[in-house]
């Protein structure tokens, strides 16, 4: 609620009887209702835009001349524990980007710490200079077929729901469990009947799209297809186009980009880590990405901002005029999107933003319980006839169901390099079963050694992909050492790694450092002969029982389209 004292300051500076706090004189406001390009002061009262179209004087004066004022972006869905950062570092990487308000699923460290993890982000939002908001997360544990470190019911989301940063409910990824009317799934579905609740649909069509929309779910950012799409506009679906750092759709859905059909979609990122981040971009990506493929400029500005904004029921951003947040992006050229300067809440993004920020003592040291393992618990039971293998798709996190006929010896399935095919093992982590299961795995082109990782979607147990039982032995010991992270062993011995104590999730340094040790793995991944762009994430992928089609958990092969154990 604001105070009337405020109101009366942003009224007083807006219509010009006092100097306004901030005014930001000389650039060209994009207007996203036409179109064009007009040169106007905007004028700016503590956290708000009071004045547009119009001369102002400003207690401080920002020189914009020569460039473009567009509203802050809007990342619609994402998980910050993929970035491997922490909140706080998160923000000083993608606010330089233009990103001022991101919409954050704390699903990976709820699935690790329970209540504990989503406290903890939301503590971290109340800090943080950008305006990070929550969905609480709905699938923890996303399903039966798995283990995760703890259960959160609807009775244990409700007492956060009222919390000033949350939105309302979290993808929705056990769409089975919606369709045939699970009662866990429908008593959180109740318990947000008048809050926003995020969708989760891979390839549901048809009668089961109409049962999942029934619930009462909005969006989407699983379409892959602008036929899938299409299906789910036509339905009052909004579908959040997504590019992150694996599962990269924006290519795919370009061609939905209109303005007719702006105010149904927004961008989001779902998975991105600081390398991609440093070496592409963020939101200012993708819209250089669509731009530069044929989509409409206006539309999709649009689409990373208001169209963003209303489709959360943020309508206090998303446009540049009176009475709207002061979350403000001068670009020097609108297609390549090229930011210059960022203002968020009307704070100028500059290193001395985050200087007074209060610290936040990260959560879930020493997350990674698992004993120490042996090469012979990598082993493999051979199979009668053909094996079953992940396939792999690269930009995917979609994958196929392939069958082999393997090597076999005393008994033991055995790797085969010339179909390209490697074992993958999971091993769980949090203390309670001590399950582990191995399968194979086609499509990363590895030759020699393993990589391991703590991150696995969505319960986060060890998963690691190798040649050899003594390197992934190696790799998946040294994790469990450091508490969590990335590994690369070859030969027994490890050649790289990035620590990830914070839950097993993420880097209690900053951002640069992850991004160097990211570039050290790619490094000592590609000498194995992985030929994935991004194997760590693809790794963590490969846990997923959410995602069609064939997927591995602690308890074994998993048949997503059946959603049971092969």
């Amino acid at each position: 609620m604001t105070d009337a004292a405020t109101l009366a300051r942003r009224i007083a500076q807006g219509h010009g009887d006092e100097p306004a706090d901030l005014v930001i004189r000389g650039a060209r406001l994009f207007d996203l209702v036409t179109g064009a390009l007009v040169e106007s002061d905007i004028a700016v009262c503590g956290d708000t835009i009071v004045g547009t179209y119009g001369r102002y004087e400003g207690k401080v004066e920002f020189d914009a001349a020569g460039l473009i004022a567009v509203p802050g972006f809007i990342d619609t869905h994402l998980h910050v524990e993929s970035s491997l950062v922490t909140p706080l570092e998160f923000e000083r990487c993608v606010l330089p980007h233009g990103v001022t308000t991101a919409i954050c699923d704390p699903h990976e460290i709820a699935n690790v710490l329970g209540v504990e993890g989503i406290a903890y982000f939301l503590e971290c939002a109340q800090a943080m200079r950008m305006d990070l908001r929550v969905n609480l997360s709905s699938c923890v544990p996303a399903t039966h077929l798995e283990t995760a470190g703890a259960r959160l019911d609807a009775g244990d989301l409700t007492p956060m729901m009222d919390h000033p940063k949350v939105i309302g409910l979290a993808e929705f990824m056990n769409f089975p469990g919606v369709i045939h009317r699970d009662p866990a799934c429908l008593a959180k579905l109740e318990a947000f009947s008048e809050r926003h609740i995020d969708g989760h649909a891979p390839l549901v069509r048809g009668m089961d799209l109409n049962a999942y929309l029934a619930a009462g779910i909005r969006t989407d950012h699983e379409t892959t297809t602008a036929d899938e799409a299409r299906e789910k506009l036509a339905k009052g679906m909004a579908i959040l186009i997504r590019e992150g750092s694996v599962s990269k759709d924006l290519h795919a859905l370009i061609p939905l980009i209109s303005r007719d059909a702006s105010p149904f979609l927004a961008f989001c990122t779902d998975d991105r880590n600081p390398l991609d981040i440093a070496e592409e971009g963020h939101l200012d990506y993708m819209i250089r990405s669509a731009i530069a493929h044929g989509a409409d400029v206006l539309a999709t500005y649009r689409i990373a901002t208001l169209s963003a904004a209303r489709n959360f029921g943020l309508f206090d951003r998303g446009f540049i005029g009176p009475g709207k947040r002061a979350d403000i992006v001068l670009v020097e050229d609108l297609a390549a999107c090229s930011v210059q300067q960022v203002f968020a809440g009307g704070r100028l993004v500059e290193p001395a933003l985050f200087a007074d920020r209060t610290p936040i003592k990260p959560v879930g040291l020493g997350s990674v319980t698992c004993r120490a393992l042996t090469p012979a618990d990598f082993k493999a039971v051979a199979r009668g006839g053909e094996t079953p293998v992940i396939g792999v798709v690269p930009g995917r996190i979609i994958t196929e169901r392939l069958s082999m006929s393997l090597p076999s010896r005393d008994g033991e399935a055995l790797p085969d390099l010339d179909q390209d095919a490697v074992k993958v093992t999971v091993i769980e982590r949090h203390g309670k079963s001590g399950g582990i299961a191995t399968g194979f795995v086609h499509g990363f082109g590895m030759k020699h050694g393993a990589i391991a990782s703590s991150v696995g979607h969505d319960s986060h147990n060890l998963c690691v992909v190798g040649v050899d039982e003594a390197s992934m032995a190696a790799a998946a010991n040294r994790l469990i050492e450091i508490g969590g992270g990335f590994a690369v062993a070859d030969r027994g011995v490890v050649t790289a790694e990035l620590a990830l104590p914070v839950a097993g999730l993420m880097s209690d340094q900053p951002f640069e450092t992850v991004r160097h040790g990211l570039e050290d793995l790619r490094a000592a991944a590609k000498a194995l002969g992985v030929v994935l762009a991004e194997p760590f994430l693809q790794v963590a992928f490969l846990t997923l029982p959410v995602i069609p089609h064939l997927k591995i958990t602690d308890k074994g092969l998993v048949d997503v389209d059946k959603f049971d154990f092969v």
